[in-house]
Parts: structure tokens; sequence; C-alpha cells
């Protein structure tokens, strides 16, 4: 039953190919890839054909078998070749060259196997040969489908889809059989009766990929491409074992099952040892990549990676210095490298080094001379051929590269890092694992990430420099504050000095005279403090006080100097710290003393509401116009007195502003100004709340 349609169901198969056949030449496609295809249908019906007159199992449908694969195998390797490019076309012919070579070798045994009598008793040998032959043949076959397929470019896959399943369908079903026919030792004439039905089945698949008339684009990608060689590598190791085992096993007699051992345990410590040495995966990257690819590089996932590696928190990936480093040498698979620190006059002082533990960042710095040569040039230098004497163009580099370059072995490249046509610094490279010369593709790519490289650091750099920029910046404005406040106590000192004469023997006089002293110290002392970042001095943080003390203290002070009077109707209480009150209003007070005639009384005004608390500065001096005070009032070293610093009014309401007050100013020219200084309002019974958090 099964050998009647084995018989049918090929003699059909054979007619609907012949109609596929005639089908793919009436379509006038003149591309090479489509006349191929068309002949492998004419191979397809033809070994149908003589299956279904000599019977699946015969040397003769084997023999037409090995004719349809061929047909099939050379519609796939031009396919590959017209996608892929003339100078990529040399290895992946390669591979395809073992597969037609292997498909000829069993058209030689078919044909062989034709002529031993049936009854020889070493048919076997040429039996085993064949379908060993056959196994090996469908498994590489397989694998170049899924080669082909998955390195399409994506907006050409779906030309080749149902065709590409077709043919991995007849060879995915070959697989199993020829399996089941090693594993027995004899022929499985049953799936191989069926196969017709298959065949008939695949038909649809075909005709559907015929109607794909779209041209064909090759993008092999990268991955899957080492993917696939992997695997192919694989499969020819286990086949080679397997081989190479039972060739032992025919012809080692009493010793063969030593021999097997010794084979197997070799060969596994051959691959345990390889496999997993970088040098020898470096080395096969090399070779793949520079023949099977147009370019050296996947630009993209390069590009990615480099920009990855760069992007990194310094707690994440280390400095910057670092990362530039390792990012060059990721791009060329060097071991590892160095950062050379451009400074000033082109001296490159030895910087951050990434895995490379023999070299030591102790090194002398490379002479200025080389610096100017890099920066003019941007030239991409080889250590080796200036080891080798081999100078070239320009050779005066040989004169300038430091001597420790050339002593240390695995100094390989030194790369210039230049933005904008200014030598930020250079990055020599350690020796990758397989060892190489660079050609124009590498020195394009390192030129261009050696810029790209050049302004992170020269960005990085920058603001480095604004940093410090700031900082000046902050202690310059911290010294205009204390310069302003040394003022009013050389003021008070002067004071003080001045009375001396008259009241030195007046023993009040003298006690007042040692409490202003101390507290001079204490405030020039607080001013020192003051300097270091983020420093203070005495200041808290805001809590209850009363504002009338406040008031008191600073009359008290400025009094001897100018009469001032305090008003206050009741206890006032307000949130803030009183050292930076105090600091403030004394500001505000010695403005108005000298903004004021010597006679003029100025008055410190003391009051609160439901929400706020405040004090107010008035006095009767010359006043100020409202442009001054909307433009300038507030705006450091801008005064309108002569020889005025101008910078009590602005911290005075920096300070002010730190307790979550406002200042607010009423002044009109040759009548007055009135300082109010407004801060949130507080209960006197937060006073003893207050005083037991302190204690």
């Amino acid at each position: 039953m099964i050998a009647q349609i084995g018989i049918w169901s090929h003699g059909i198969a054979a007619g609907l190919f012949g109609l596929l056949a005639v089908w793919q030449f009436a379509r006038h496609d003149w591309r090479t890839s489509a006349g191929l295809l068309g002949v492998a249908f004419v191979l397809t019906a033809c070994w149908a054909t003589v299956a279904a007159a000599t019977g699946p199992a015969t040397p003769l449908a084997a023999l037409a078998e090995t004719g349809r694969n061929l047909g099939f195998l050379t519609f796939m390797f031009v396919l590959l070749r017209n996608g892929l490019g003339d100078d990529r076309r040399p290895f992946v012919g390669l591979i395809y060259v073992a597969l037609f070579l292997l498909a000829l070798l069993q058209l030689l045994i078919d044909a062989a196997m034709q002529a031993v009598p049936a009854t020889a008793s070493w048919r076997v040998l040429f039996y085993d040969a064949a379908v060993l032959l056959d196994l090996c043949f469908v498994i590489g076959a397989l694998l170049m489908v899924n080669a082909l397929y998955t390195g399409a470019a994506a907006d050409t896959r779906s030309d080749i889809r149902f065709t590409m399943i077709g043919i991995a369908g007849i060879w995915a079903y070959d697989l199993n059989l020829y399996t089941i026919a090693w594993l027995t030792g004899d022929p499985a004439v049953e799936l191989m009766a069926l196969r017709g039905l298959l065949m008939i089945g695949l038909v649809p698949t075909f005709l559907l990929g015929t109607r794909n008339s779209a041209g064909f684009r090759m993008k092999l990608s990268r991955k899957v491409t080492f993917r696939s060689l992997s695997l192919i590598a694989i499969a020819g190791y286990f086949l080679m074992m397997f081989a190479a085992i039972q060739l032992i096993d025919q012809f080692a007699g009493g010793n063969a099952g030593l021999a097997q051992v010794a084979f197997v345990f070799l060969m596994t410590a051959g691959a345990v040892i390889l496999l997993p040495s970088k040098r020898v995966r470096s080395w096969l990257r090399v070779k793949v990549a520079k023949h099977l690819f147009e370019h050296r590089y996947d630009y993209r996932a390069e590009w990615i990676r480099f920009n990855h590696t760069l992007a990194q928190a310094d707690a994440e990936g280390g400095v910057l210095d670092e990362r530039v480093v390792q990012a060059l040498s990721e791009i060329t698979e060097a071991q590892g490298g160095l950062m050379l620190v451009c400074d000033g006059d082109h001296v490159m002082h030895p910087g951050a080094c990434w895995n490379w533990d023999t070299l030591s960042t102790a090194q002398p710095a490379a002479d200025g001379m080389l610096g100017n040569w890099l920066a003019a040039s941007g030239h991409i230098t080889e250590l080796d051929p200036l080891r080798n004497g081999d100078f070239g163009d320009p050779d005066e580099i040989a004169t300038l590269i430091p001597q420790w370059m050339f002593d240390e072995p695995d100094a390989w490249v030194l790369v210039p890092l230049i933005h904008r046509d200014q030598l930020i610094g250079a990055v020599l490279l350690k020796r990758p694992h397989a060892d190489r010369t660079l050609d124009w593709e590498d020195l394009d790519l390192l030129r261009i990430v050696g810029r790209q490289a050049a302004s992170y650091l020269a960005e990085a750099r920058s603001q480095d420099a604004l940093a410090e920029a700031r900082r000046f910046d902050e202690f310059n404005r911290r010294f205009a504050f204390i310069l302003h406040d040394i003022k009013n106590l050389v003021s008070q000192l002067s004071l003080v000095a001045r009375n001396a004469e008259r009241h030195a023997d007046n023993p009040e006089f003298r006690a007042d005279m040692i409490a202003t002293l101390q507290d001079s110290v204490g405030k020039m002392n607080d001013l020192l403090t003051r300097l270091a970042p983020k420093e203070r001095g005495r200041s808290e943080a805001p809590r209850v006080i009363e504002l009338r003390e406040i008031a008191d203290q600073v009359a008290m002070q400025k009094g001897d100097a100018h009469p001032i009077r305090v008003a206050a109707d009741a206890q006032c209480y307000a949130l803030a710290d009183p050292f930076r009150l105090e600091t403030a209003l004394t500001h505000l007070v010695q403005n108005a003393i000298d903004a004021s005639p010597a006679d003029a009384q100025i008055c410190i005004a003391v009051g609160a509401g439901d929400q706020e608390a405040w004090l107010a500065v008035e006095d009767s001096g010359v006043g100020m116009d409202e442009d001054f005070v909307q433009q300038k009032l507030f705006r450091p070293f801008s005064s309108s007195k002569a020889g005025g610093f101008g910078i009590g009014a602005f911290e005075a309401r920096s300070l002010i502003a730190e307790m979550g007050g406002r200042i607010d100013v009423d002044s009109r020219e040759g009548e007055g100004t009135r300082f109010t200084i407004t801060l949130p309002a507080a209960e006197p019974a937060d006073t003893s709340d207050q005083d037991r958090k302190s204690a």
C-alpha cells in the first residue's frame, strides 16, 4: 500500500513541479536567480519521475535527488551573491563550496553503487558513506537557509519567505529520514515513499514564492552570522568526531575502543583549550569580519556602545578620562589603554589608565614637540612600523615618540584627541589579542571617535573651569560682604579710639570699651569664618526672638555716632536668626546714618500683625529716586554715596531672604527713606518651647 502511495505521489509531484517550472520560465523574469529556481524545479520534477519509475529508495533515485539538491543549492548561492556584492563573496563562497563538494561526492558514491553488485559484502560501506554524506549535506544546507533568510534586509525578506520555507521543508524532512537510516543501518523505505506527499504539499508554497518578483537585497547581521557559523562549526565538529569514530571502529580492530577513547579525549581537550581563548576568538572575529562583511565594523552597534560608555555616571563607569580610554579600546578590541593629558604647552602627561597593569602612570611626560606635531597633523601613529625602522611618511614622528613607548612591547597605536584644532590629549592603545595592522577603515573610525571623545573631554574641562570660576565668584562675593562689615567695625572702633582720648580715666568707659572690643573681635572672627564655603559664622536656624532686643542692640552700637530712637508699642516676636537679623539691621542703620545730616535723628520702629512682624529704619536724609530703587539699590557695587561699596543693601536683602522674610523700600528725594524688614510672626509662648529644645 505504501509503495503504491509512493509511486503515485511522486508521479503527481513530478507533474506539479514540471508545471511550476513552466510557470517560472513563462513569467519572463530574466534574473539569474529566477532562472536557476526554474532549473531547480525541473531537476525536482526529474527526481520525482525517477522515484516514481524505479522506486524512491533506488541508487538511481538517490542520484537524481543529489541533482535536485544541487539545483536548489545553486539557486541559494546566486541569490546570496547578488545580495552581498563582490567584495564579500569569496568567504561566503567557501561555505557553499564545501556543500557543493559534498554533493559531488554523493554523486560519485551514488554512481559507484550502481556498479556494485547488490550481493557484495562491502556494499554496506558505500551505503554508510552515502547516508553520512546526505546527513552532513542537509545539516549544512539547513544552516545556510537560516543564514540566508535571517541575513536578508527586512524590506526584502518577504520576497524569499515562501521559497525558503519550501526548501527548508524538503531538507528538514530529509534530515529526519537520514538520521533514522543512520541509526538503524537500513533505508527508511516508508519515509522515502511518503516524500511524494510532502512534495505535493510544498507546491503551493513554492507557487506563492514565485509570485514575489521584487528585488532581493542581502544585509548580513553580524550577530546572526557569527551564531550561524558557530552552529556550522559545532555541527561539523560532532560529525567529524562521529565519522572518525566509525572509521576507527572499521580499521582499528581489537584496539578500536582504546583508540576511540583517546581520539574523543584529544578532540575534547582541544575544544576546551582553544574555544575559551580570547586570542583565538579575537582572531576568528577579525577573519570573519574581513572576509564576510563589506565593512570591518558594525557602525551602528559601535556608535551606540561608544556613546553608552562615555555617558555613564562617574560612580558607575569611573572618571571620564578612563571611560574615554575604555571606549576607544573596545572599538579596536585593544586590551587596554593609557590617557596622555595635554597641558597648555602641549606637553603630554600620563593620566588615566584602563586595563593595563604593566604600564605605570609615572612614565615621563611626552615632549611638547610631539603635542605640537599631533595638533598640527592629527596623525594616528602605529608604533610597530617605527620599531621596525619603517618610518614612512611623515618620518619625523619617529624622533618625537618617547622611548618608553618603544620599550613597552604592548604599545600599539597612539590616537590624538583633537577638538576644534586644539589638542586635548592622546590615547595610547594596548595591543589586541589578535595582532593586526590598521587599515583605512580603522583610521577613519579612530579619527571620528577621537574627535567625539575630545569634545566630551573639552566639555568636561570647561565645566570644571566654570565650577572653579563660580567658587572664586562665591569667595569674592563673601569677601565683598566681609569688607563692607569691616568698614562698619572700623567706624565703631574709630569712635571708641576718639572717645578714649577724653574718657580713658572713666572706669565705666573702660568697661564699655572692653565690651565693645570683645564684641568687635567676635564679629571679626565670624567674618573670617564666613569666608569658608557653606559657612555663616554664628548663624543659626530661625527661632523665636524679641525684635525690640535686636533694635536696642543696634541702637546702642550706633548711638554714640548718631542719634537713634527705638519706637516699639509692645513686645513683638518673630522667627529669625538673631545674628543675621542684627547684621542686616546694622547695614540699614549705617546706610541711614550715611544719608542723614549729623544732627538728624534716625528711628527704628518695631511692630507686628497677625501673620508678620516688622522692623523699620526711617531717616530724613537725601532719599533716592524711584529709578535707583528699582534698578540699582539691591545690585552689588551700586551706591548713591561717594566712596560707598554698594554692598550693604544687597547683603541685607540676602540675609533676610534666607530667613523667609523680605525688605520693602519707600524713598523720596530730599525727604528721606524707610526700609522695612518683614518676618514671619511668632507667639511669645514659643520662647519656652524653643529654650527647652535648645537645652
